[in-house]
Protein backbone atom coordinates (compact mmCIF):
# COMPACT_ATOMS: atom_id res chain seq x y z
CA UNK A 1 0.00 0.00 0.00
CA UNK A 2 2.78 2.32 0.55
CA UNK A 3 5.22 1.78 -2.48
CA UNK A 4 8.53 0.54 -2.38
CA UNK A 5 9.24 1.51 0.96
CA UNK A 6 6.25 -0.18 2.58
CA UNK A 7 7.54 -3.94 2.31
CA UNK A 8 10.38 -2.70 4.69
CA UNK A 9 8.02 -1.93 7.73
CA UNK A 10 5.21 -3.94 6.84
CA UNK A 11 4.37 -7.66 7.93
CA UNK A 12 8.14 -7.49 9.52
CA UNK A 13 7.84 -10.12 11.96
CA UNK A 14 10.29 -9.59 15.03
CA UNK A 15 13.42 -12.02 14.52
CA UNK A 16 14.95 -14.85 17.31
CA UNK A 17 17.68 -12.09 18.10
CA UNK A 18 15.05 -9.63 18.83
CA UNK A 19 12.73 -11.27 21.13
CA UNK A 20 13.99 -14.51 22.52
CA UNK A 21 16.58 -12.48 24.96
CA UNK A 22 13.70 -10.42 26.23
CA UNK A 23 10.19 -13.57 26.64
CA UNK A 24 9.14 -11.16 29.63
CA UNK A 25 8.70 -7.52 27.52
CA UNK A 26 4.99 -8.14 26.11
CA UNK A 27 3.86 -10.22 29.48
CA UNK A 28 5.21 -6.88 31.32
CA UNK A 29 3.28 -4.46 29.13
CA UNK A 30 0.10 -6.03 29.64
CA UNK A 31 0.43 -5.74 33.50
CA UNK A 32 1.45 -2.18 32.82
CA UNK A 33 -1.33 -1.58 30.69
CA UNK A 34 -4.17 -2.97 33.62
CA UNK A 35 -2.00 -0.83 35.95
CA UNK A 36 -3.01 2.01 34.33
CA UNK A 37 -6.45 1.30 33.06
CA UNK A 38 -7.13 0.51 36.90
CA UNK A 39 -5.90 3.91 37.81
CA UNK A 40 -7.93 5.34 34.94
CA UNK A 41 -11.22 3.35 36.41
CA UNK A 42 -10.29 4.75 40.30
CA UNK A 43 -10.30 8.20 38.99
CA UNK A 44 -13.07 8.21 36.70
CA UNK A 45 -15.09 6.51 39.88
CA UNK A 46 -14.46 9.15 42.33
CA UNK A 47 -14.59 12.47 39.72
CA UNK A 48 -18.18 12.58 40.07
CA UNK A 49 -18.21 12.83 43.78
CA UNK A 50 -15.11 15.42 44.26
CA UNK A 51 -16.51 17.35 41.26
CA UNK A 52 -19.97 17.07 43.73
CA UNK A 53 -17.79 18.14 46.89
CA UNK A 54 -16.31 21.10 45.45
CA UNK A 55 -19.69 22.79 44.12
CA UNK A 56 -19.70 21.73 40.68
CA UNK A 57 -22.96 21.44 38.44
CA UNK A 58 -23.48 19.12 35.71
CA UNK A 59 -22.40 21.79 33.25
CA UNK A 60 -19.48 22.57 34.57
CA UNK A 61 -18.83 19.07 35.40
CA UNK A 62 -19.11 18.80 31.57
CA UNK A 63 -16.41 21.00 30.91
CA UNK A 64 -14.11 18.67 32.95
CA UNK A 65 -14.84 16.41 31.11
CA UNK A 66 -14.55 18.06 27.68
CA UNK A 67 -11.00 19.64 28.95
CA UNK A 68 -9.77 16.14 29.71
CA UNK A 69 -10.78 15.04 26.03
CA UNK A 70 -9.25 17.90 24.01
CA UNK A 71 -5.96 17.61 25.47
CA UNK A 72 -5.89 13.63 24.97
CA UNK A 73 -7.23 14.32 21.19
CA UNK A 74 -4.61 16.70 20.83
CA UNK A 75 -1.79 15.01 22.34
CA UNK A 76 -2.41 11.52 20.96
CA UNK A 77 -1.31 11.76 18.11
CA UNK A 78 2.03 13.41 18.86
CA UNK A 79 2.57 10.55 21.58
CA UNK A 80 2.59 8.53 18.73
CA UNK A 81 4.75 10.01 16.75
CA UNK A 82 7.24 10.66 19.95
CA UNK A 83 6.79 6.56 20.46
CA UNK A 84 7.90 6.21 17.10
CA UNK A 85 11.16 8.53 17.09
CA UNK A 86 12.07 7.91 20.90
CA UNK A 87 11.19 3.98 21.42
CA UNK A 88 8.68 2.11 24.03
CA UNK A 89 10.73 2.78 27.08
CA UNK A 90 10.94 6.63 26.80
CA UNK A 91 6.62 6.58 25.97
CA UNK A 92 6.15 4.61 28.70
CA UNK A 93 7.80 6.77 31.17
CA UNK A 94 6.50 9.54 30.09
CA UNK A 95 2.87 8.48 29.99
CA UNK A 96 2.98 6.82 33.72
CA UNK A 97 5.19 10.25 34.65
CA UNK A 98 2.42 12.73 33.48
CA UNK A 99 -0.23 10.13 35.09
CA UNK A 100 1.46 10.57 38.10
CA UNK A 101 1.35 14.16 37.87
CA UNK A 102 -2.42 14.48 37.25
CA UNK A 103 -3.22 12.62 40.25
CA UNK A 104 -0.70 14.39 42.42
CA UNK A 105 -2.94 17.10 41.54
CA UNK A 106 -6.20 15.52 42.00
CA UNK A 107 -4.61 14.55 45.89
CA UNK A 108 -4.03 18.26 46.31
CA UNK A 109 -7.57 19.47 45.09
CA UNK A 110 -9.59 17.17 47.82
CA UNK A 111 -7.47 19.47 50.27
CA UNK A 112 -9.98 21.86 51.98
CA UNK A 113 -7.11 24.57 52.60
CA UNK A 114 -6.53 24.42 48.79
CA UNK A 115 -8.32 25.76 45.41
CA UNK A 116 -9.86 22.67 45.03
CA UNK A 117 -11.82 23.99 41.58
CA UNK A 118 -8.76 25.23 39.81
CA UNK A 119 -6.55 22.40 41.24
CA UNK A 120 -9.28 19.89 39.73
CA UNK A 121 -9.37 21.44 35.84
CA UNK A 122 -5.31 21.97 36.60
CA UNK A 123 -4.66 18.13 37.09
CA UNK A 124 -6.86 17.62 33.36
CA UNK A 125 -3.30 18.82 32.16
CA UNK A 126 -0.87 16.61 32.54
CA UNK A 127 -3.85 14.66 30.14
CA UNK A 128 -2.29 15.28 26.78
CA UNK A 129 0.69 12.67 27.95
CA UNK A 130 -1.43 9.87 29.16
CA UNK A 131 -1.21 7.33 26.70
CA UNK A 132 -0.07 3.65 28.45
CA UNK A 133 -2.64 1.85 26.31
CA UNK A 134 -1.29 3.08 23.02
CA UNK A 135 1.96 2.49 23.87
CA UNK A 136 1.44 -0.96 24.72
CA UNK A 137 -0.09 -1.84 21.71
CA UNK A 138 3.01 -0.13 19.89
CA UNK A 139 5.08 -2.81 21.82
CA UNK A 140 2.69 -5.41 21.25
CA UNK A 141 2.70 -4.95 17.15
CA UNK A 142 6.45 -4.37 17.06
CA UNK A 143 6.99 -7.70 18.91
CA UNK A 144 3.93 -9.81 16.88
CA UNK A 145 4.17 -11.46 13.81
CA UNK A 146 1.56 -10.25 11.73
CA UNK A 147 -0.65 -13.53 11.62
CA UNK A 148 -0.79 -13.10 15.77
CA UNK A 149 -1.17 -9.71 16.07
CA UNK A 150 -5.24 -9.48 16.50
CA UNK A 151 -5.19 -12.24 19.32
CA UNK A 152 -1.88 -10.34 21.04
CA UNK A 153 -3.65 -6.94 20.75
CA UNK A 154 -7.04 -8.61 21.67
CA UNK A 155 -5.37 -9.53 25.16
CA UNK A 156 -5.08 -5.79 25.80
CA UNK A 157 -9.17 -6.28 26.20
CA UNK A 158 -8.46 -8.26 29.07
CA UNK A 159 -6.50 -6.02 30.53
CA UNK A 160 -9.38 -3.26 29.84
CA UNK A 161 -11.48 -5.19 31.89
CA UNK A 162 -9.26 -6.05 34.68
CA UNK A 163 -9.06 -2.01 35.03
CA UNK A 164 -12.49 -1.43 35.06
CA UNK A 165 -12.93 -4.64 37.67
CA UNK A 166 -10.24 -3.47 39.76
CA UNK A 167 -10.36 0.26 39.38
CA UNK A 168 -14.45 0.76 39.88
CA UNK A 169 -14.41 -1.24 42.66
CA UNK A 170 -11.24 0.30 44.58
CA UNK A 171 -12.28 3.66 43.92
CA UNK A 172 -15.67 2.85 45.42
CA UNK A 173 -14.42 1.32 48.06
CA UNK A 174 -11.94 3.48 49.20
CA UNK A 175 -13.85 6.41 48.47
CA UNK A 176 -16.75 5.12 51.00
CA UNK A 177 -14.06 3.99 53.47
CA UNK A 178 -11.34 6.51 53.85
CA UNK A 179 -12.25 9.56 51.54
CA UNK A 180 -12.55 11.09 48.36
CA UNK A 181 -8.44 11.52 48.37
CA UNK A 182 -7.62 7.96 49.00
CA UNK A 183 -7.85 6.36 45.18
CA UNK A 184 -5.86 9.61 44.03
CA UNK A 185 -2.63 8.77 46.35
CA UNK A 186 -2.76 5.06 46.06
CA UNK A 187 -3.61 5.97 42.52
CA UNK A 188 -0.40 8.30 42.37
CA UNK A 189 1.94 5.77 43.93
CA UNK A 190 1.02 3.12 41.36
CA UNK A 191 2.07 5.34 38.63
CA UNK A 192 5.06 6.49 40.00
CA UNK A 193 5.80 2.71 40.22
CA UNK A 194 4.74 2.15 36.75
CA UNK A 195 7.53 4.98 35.65
CA UNK A 196 10.07 3.17 37.73
CA UNK A 197 9.76 -0.71 35.68
CA UNK A 198 9.33 1.01 32.55
CA UNK A 199 12.70 3.30 33.00
CA UNK A 200 14.22 0.02 34.39
CA UNK A 201 12.83 -3.20 32.44
CA UNK A 202 11.37 -1.68 29.31
CA UNK A 203 14.10 -1.65 26.25
CA UNK A 204 14.55 1.22 24.56
CA UNK A 205 12.89 0.41 21.08
CA UNK A 206 11.34 -2.41 20.28
CA UNK A 207 11.58 -1.77 16.60
CA UNK A 208 14.34 -3.61 14.55
CA UNK A 209 17.43 -1.91 13.19
CA UNK A 210 16.22 -1.48 9.64
CA UNK A 211 13.00 0.57 10.79
CA UNK A 212 14.86 2.68 13.08
CA UNK A 213 17.66 3.32 10.36
CA UNK A 214 14.71 4.01 7.67
CA UNK A 215 12.98 6.40 10.19
CA UNK A 216 16.18 8.79 10.78
CA UNK A 217 18.19 8.28 7.76
CA UNK A 218 22.18 9.45 8.75
CA UNK A 219 22.82 13.09 8.11
CA UNK A 220 19.17 14.08 7.38
CA UNK A 221 17.23 16.16 9.73
CA UNK A 222 15.41 15.01 12.48
CA UNK A 223 11.37 14.70 12.04
CA UNK A 224 9.69 16.91 14.33
CA UNK A 225 7.24 15.25 16.70
CA UNK A 226 4.94 17.78 16.27
CA UNK A 227 4.71 17.43 12.52
CA UNK A 228 1.56 17.44 11.58
CA UNK A 229 1.73 16.82 8.07
CA UNK A 230 3.26 13.67 8.72
CA UNK A 231 0.90 12.58 11.20
CA UNK A 232 -2.01 13.36 8.82
CA UNK A 233 -0.18 11.75 5.79
CA UNK A 234 -1.04 8.25 7.33
CA UNK A 235 -4.71 9.08 6.93
CA UNK A 236 -4.33 9.29 3.44
CA UNK A 237 -2.46 6.36 2.22
CA UNK A 238 -5.06 4.05 0.22
CA UNK A 239 -7.77 2.36 2.32
CA UNK A 240 -6.92 3.79 5.59
CA UNK A 241 -9.39 6.96 5.85
CA UNK A 242 -12.54 4.69 5.65
CA UNK A 243 -11.19 1.88 8.13
CA UNK A 244 -10.76 4.62 10.10
CA UNK A 245 -13.98 6.69 10.46
CA UNK A 246 -15.33 3.31 10.69
CA UNK A 247 -13.55 2.79 14.05
CA UNK A 248 -14.39 6.30 15.18
CA UNK A 249 -18.43 5.63 14.05
CA UNK A 250 -18.38 2.23 16.01
CA UNK A 251 -16.66 3.25 19.60
CA UNK A 252 -18.64 6.57 19.91
CA UNK A 253 -22.42 4.90 21.15
CA UNK A 254 -20.34 3.06 24.00
CA UNK A 255 -18.29 5.81 24.96
CA UNK A 256 -20.86 8.15 24.88
CA UNK A 257 -22.83 6.21 27.31
CA UNK A 258 -19.24 5.59 29.51
CA UNK A 259 -18.95 9.33 30.06
CA UNK A 260 -22.44 9.46 31.45
CA UNK A 261 -22.68 6.43 33.39
CA UNK A 262 -21.44 8.13 36.46
CA UNK A 263 -24.28 10.55 36.50
CA UNK A 264 -26.66 7.80 35.72
CA UNK A 265 -25.50 6.10 38.72
CA UNK A 266 -25.84 8.90 41.16
CA UNK A 267 -28.85 10.91 39.82
CA UNK A 268 -30.67 8.63 38.27
CA UNK A 269 -30.22 5.15 40.04
CA UNK A 270 -28.86 7.06 43.76
CA UNK A 271 -25.82 4.97 44.03
CA UNK A 272 -22.89 5.45 46.70
CA UNK A 273 -19.71 5.59 45.31
CA UNK A 274 -19.31 2.05 46.42
CA UNK A 275 -22.51 0.64 44.67
CA UNK A 276 -21.85 2.80 41.49
CA UNK A 277 -18.02 0.83 41.74
CA UNK A 278 -19.38 -2.61 42.12
CA UNK A 279 -21.63 -1.87 39.05
CA UNK A 280 -19.33 -1.01 36.97
CA UNK A 281 -16.80 -3.96 38.19
CA UNK A 282 -19.65 -6.05 37.07
CA UNK A 283 -19.71 -4.17 33.63
CA UNK A 284 -15.65 -5.23 33.25
CA UNK A 285 -16.89 -8.82 34.71
CA UNK A 286 -19.17 -9.55 31.55
CA UNK A 287 -16.92 -7.40 28.83
CA UNK A 288 -14.20 -9.75 29.96
CA UNK A 289 -15.83 -13.13 29.89
CA UNK A 290 -18.17 -12.23 26.66
CA UNK A 291 -15.57 -9.94 25.17
CA UNK A 292 -14.14 -12.94 22.34
CA UNK A 293 -17.91 -12.71 21.28
CA UNK A 294 -18.87 -9.31 21.71
CA UNK A 295 -19.56 -7.83 17.94
CA UNK A 296 -17.97 -4.08 18.70
CA UNK A 297 -15.09 -5.33 20.30
CA UNK A 298 -13.97 -7.95 17.44
CA UNK A 299 -14.94 -5.22 14.96
CA UNK A 300 -12.57 -2.41 16.72
CA UNK A 301 -9.72 -5.55 17.55
CA UNK A 302 -9.83 -6.11 14.08
CA UNK A 303 -9.69 -2.88 13.02
CA UNK A 304 -6.79 -2.14 15.01
CA UNK A 305 -4.72 -4.97 12.86
CA UNK A 306 -5.70 -3.78 9.92
CA UNK A 307 -4.53 -0.22 10.45
CA UNK A 308 -1.52 -1.00 11.75
CA UNK A 309 -0.66 -3.53 9.14
CA UNK A 310 -1.52 -0.84 6.77
CA UNK A 311 1.44 1.53 7.75
CA UNK A 312 5.37 0.64 7.49
CA UNK A 313 6.92 -0.73 11.39
CA UNK A 314 8.38 3.14 11.76
CA UNK A 315 5.07 4.70 11.71
CA UNK A 316 3.13 1.98 14.16
CA UNK A 317 3.38 4.64 16.82
CA UNK A 318 1.68 7.00 15.08
CA UNK A 319 -1.29 5.37 13.63
CA UNK A 320 -1.60 3.73 17.43
CA UNK A 321 -1.58 7.56 18.14
CA UNK A 322 -4.31 8.63 15.90
CA UNK A 323 -6.73 5.55 17.02
CA UNK A 324 -6.05 6.32 20.86
CA UNK A 325 -7.58 9.67 19.82
CA UNK A 326 -11.02 8.07 19.32
CA UNK A 327 -12.18 7.63 22.91
CA UNK A 328 -10.78 11.69 23.52
CA UNK A 329 -12.96 12.70 20.60
CA UNK A 330 -16.19 11.18 22.25
CA UNK A 331 -15.13 12.13 25.48
CA UNK A 332 -14.82 16.03 23.82
CA UNK A 333 -18.24 15.56 22.20
CA UNK A 334 -19.93 13.50 24.73
CA UNK A 335 -20.12 15.15 27.95
CA UNK A 336 -22.54 18.26 25.96
CA UNK A 337 -24.10 15.33 23.57
CA UNK A 338 -24.61 13.14 26.43
CA UNK A 339 -26.24 15.49 28.88
CA UNK A 340 -28.78 16.73 26.23
CA UNK A 341 -29.92 13.42 25.55
CA UNK A 342 -30.18 12.26 28.64
CA UNK A 343 -31.79 15.80 29.90
CA UNK A 344 -34.55 15.39 26.77
CA UNK A 345 -35.36 11.43 26.37
CA UNK A 346 -33.78 9.84 29.51
CA UNK A 347 -31.53 6.29 30.07
CA UNK A 348 -33.20 4.46 27.68
CA UNK A 349 -31.45 6.51 24.41
CA UNK A 350 -28.23 5.17 25.04
CA UNK A 351 -29.56 2.20 23.87
CA UNK A 352 -31.37 3.08 21.08
CA UNK A 353 -28.41 4.99 19.93
CA UNK A 354 -26.23 2.06 19.90
CA UNK A 355 -28.20 -0.02 17.76
CA UNK A 356 -29.08 2.70 15.32
CA UNK A 357 -25.50 3.16 14.97
CA UNK A 358 -24.05 -1.02 14.95
CA UNK A 359 -27.32 -0.73 12.03
CA UNK A 360 -25.57 2.18 10.13
CA UNK A 361 -22.50 0.53 9.98
CA UNK A 362 -24.09 -3.08 8.93
CA UNK A 363 -25.74 -1.39 5.94
CA UNK A 364 -22.29 -0.07 5.18
CA UNK A 365 -20.27 -2.94 5.41
CA UNK A 366 -22.52 -5.06 3.85
CA UNK A 367 -22.99 -2.77 0.33
CA UNK A 368 -18.96 -1.76 0.21
CA UNK A 369 -17.33 -4.65 2.82
CA UNK A 370 -13.28 -3.75 3.28
CA UNK A 371 -11.53 -6.15 0.85
CA UNK A 372 -7.81 -5.86 2.06
CA UNK A 373 -5.50 -8.50 1.31
CA UNK A 374 -4.76 -11.38 4.11
CA UNK A 375 -1.35 -10.88 4.22
CA UNK A 376 -1.86 -7.23 4.88
CA UNK A 377 -5.02 -6.92 7.06
CA UNK A 378 -5.87 -10.86 8.89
Amino acid sequence: MQGAAAPRGQGRSPSKKDTLGLPWVVPLTYVLAALELTCLFMQFSILPYLSRSLGLDSVAFGYLQTTFGVLQLLGGPVFGRFADQHGARAALSLSFVAASALYLLLAAACSPALPGVFLLFASRLPGAFMHTLPAAQMVITDLSAPAERPAALGRLGLCFGVGVILGSLLGGTLNTACGVHCPAIVALVANLLGAIISVTCIPASTKGATVDIQAAPPGGPQASVFDLKAISRLLLLPGILPVFLIKVVSGFPSGLFMIMFSIISMDFFQLEPSQAGYLMSFFGVLQMVGGARHSAGCLSRGLLPMLTKAVSASDTGTMLGLCASVQPLTRTLGPTLGGLLYRSFGVPIFGHVQFAVNFFLLLVLWRKPMTHKRDKAW
